[in-house]
């Protein structure tokens, strides 16, 4: 009996030191609260605790740590594709023989550099023999009905001819004129030479031999190609987009493109294919570059980052090391 009364009063003790213990720490929150509210009783003031974290600037060179201030920023994205880059449609010819025949010469070889209107090859054709003559029959017949058109009027002016007469010679000097303009538009577009025997096959663009078919002596007619030339001011990108991520691109995002080089070029972009292709299962975003950089040649792989837009939203932006 007694060592259950004994029991009971450790067990009211126990309890009577919980709930002061209870009230105490309910009465010291309230009073902490009340003195930082106030700026009166600041215990971390009191102990000497700093608010900010100060670092020695040989612990931040030792760890490889940088500091860098927080800033704001769009919420764009960057989507990474690879590239090449292709000739524009501005920038690149092909150059064939306007008739057929033999290469009789060849002036140009792959890698050379060439101007618009260089002879690029010579090609001895009897199509250039027929055009000669028939541009030299032509104006031949021009300058014949030009001297009988000067005699009617003559004639006519002393009233030997009727007017009749007159208004023939002016229609078939008109026409023989026609006849003669056109023969020589036609020797000029095929690059007749001045023997009348060869055709000169020049190129259309300035820029720089990038394909070379042309071996002297090899019979040739209109469809062979034998030369290509690119301008290298004048290139795209082509970046291979996949499909998830084509419809967030828009015309006028911007871009960095990574060539072999390892120099990024800045360029925007110009517009996306609407469809997918069936064979990669990605959209084609092409892109321009800046004119005042130095362009990468046509067929040079590139990596290329767009970065889209966000439909102006902002937010706290940080490096990516820092991520």
């Amino acid at each position: 009996m007694m060592d259950a009364d004994r029991n009971s009063r450790w067990v009211l003790v126990a309890g009577g030191l919980l709930v002061a213990g209870g009230l105490g720490f309910g009465l010291a929150q309230l009073t902490g609260d009340q003195a930082s509210s106030d700026g009166t009783g600041n215990q971390a003031a009191a102990v000497g605790i700093a608010r900010d974290l100060q670092m020695p600037e040989s612990y931040l060179t030792l760890m490889n740590i940088a500091v860098e201030p927080v800033s704001v920023g769009d919420l764009g994205a960057e989507i990474q594709a690879p590239g090449a880059v292709v000739a524009a449609t501005n920038g690149q010819a092909t150059v064939t023989a306007r008739a057929a025949g033999t290469l009789a010469r060849v002036n140009r070889k792959l890698g050379d550099e060439v101007k618009a209107g260089e002879i690029l090859a010579i090609v001895a054709s009897r199509e250039a023999a027929a055009m000669a003559a028939e541009s030299a029959i032509a104006r031949s017949r021009a300058d014949l009905a030009r001297s009988v058109l000067q005699r009617e009027q003559r004639l006519y002016n002393q009233k030997v001819t009727p007017r009749q007469d007159l208004e023939s010679a002016e229609a078939a000097f008109t026409a023989a004129e026609a006849e003669a303009t056109r023969a020589q538009a036609t020797a000029a577009a095929a690059g007749l030479s001045s023997d009348g025997r060869t055709l000169a096959v020049t190129s259309p663009i300035a820029g720089r031999v990038t394909s070379a078919n042309a071996v002297v002596g090899t019979y040739v007619d209109p469809a062979t190609e034998l030369f290509r030339v690119a301008d290298p001011r004048f290139v795209l990108i082509e970046a291979a987009v996949p499909a998830s991520e084509a419809r967030r691109i828009k015309a006028g995002d911007t871009a960095r493109v990574t060539a072999g080089s390892g120099d990024p070029l800045q360029a925007t972009v110009v517009s996306v294919t609407p469809t997918i292709s069936e064979r990669t299962r990605s959209a084609t975003a092409t892109l321009s570059l800046a004119e005042e950089q130095a362009m990468p040649a046509p067929g040079e792989l590139v990596q290329v980052v767009i970065k889209t837009s966000a439909d102006g939203a902002t937010g706290i932006v940080v490096p990516d090391e820092a991520v």
